[in-house]
């Protein structure tokens, strides 16, 4: 009987490939962006993710109210 795996390694990814390269450039005193810009890779996304969400609920809530 043959079982079925299935492996996904999904890594780091690319903003977190930059936010350490933010983070280790700040560290090493190259830049001397605020912590906000150096940690933006981070959080970025997922205000974009919210963003989104936040528009997709509002035209549902207001197509509700319509009718």
């Amino acid at each position: 009987m043959m079982s079925k795996e299935v492996s996904t390694n999904r890594g780091i990814g690319f903003s977190g490939v930059l936010a350490v390269a933010f983070i280790v450039l700040k560290l090493c005193g190259v830049i001397s962006w605020s912590w906000w810009w150096v940690l933006s890779p981070l959080w970025i996304p997922v205000v974009i993710v919210l963003g989104i969400l936040g528009v997709f609920l509002g035209v549902i809530g207001l197509a509700k109210l319509d009718k």
